[in-house]
């Protein structure tokens, strides 16, 4: 039997590891965290949330939730692209780190779906935007615009009034 999770293709370990991929190559030279990892992955799938081009993915209720879940299957899809030789992990003084490795930028340029376009210029603008901004700075911005994020799908009737 086949598990529909481990097949799945969207934000499998495949694809978020391609989206990896696509954010190092494009802040390449500088190498980012996990934790950094997560917030850029966050910015090029739903960039219209924080004022960009359209989302990669379409907008769902509580998608701000993804930031709490989505760093293990963010993990494995770096791990993943470790082990391919697209990303390269080191150890630093600050903790582990992620850099593309000179292979990325080719393997990158054989993608050439609309999908794979529309990754790319996302990744760009969430590097333009927010990839000079420290560690404190981008959780701030994560932080600040979490609960609107939250509020974006609520209605403000209480349940009880709402119709069905």
């Amino acid at each position: 039997m086949i598990d529909a999770a481990a097949a799945a293709p969207f934000n499998s370990a495949l694809e978020t590891g391609v989206r990896a991929v696509t954010v190092l190559a494009e802040a390449a030279p500088a190498v980012l965290d996990l934790q950094t990892l997560v917030y850029f992955d966050y910015l090029v799938v739903h960039s219209a949330d924080a004022g960009g081009p359209l989302s990669l993915h379409p907008n769902t209720p509580l998608r701000n939730g993804e930031l709490l879940v989505r760093r293990a299957v963010i993990e494995r899809g770096v791990l993943l692209m470790v082990g391919r030789g697209l990303i390269e992990r080191r150890m630093e003084t600050r903790g582990i780190t992620y850099a593309a490795t000179d292979e990325a930028a080719p393997f990158l340029d054989c993608l050439t779906s609309a999908y794979a376009r529309s990754l790319r210029e996302r990744a760009e603008w969430a590097v333009e935007c927010f990839g000079q901004f420290d560690d404190q700075a981008l959780k701030s911005f994560f932080d600040a615009n979490f609960e609107r994020w939250t509020r974006e799908f609520q209605s403000t009737a209480p349940l009880a009034d709402r119709p069905l």
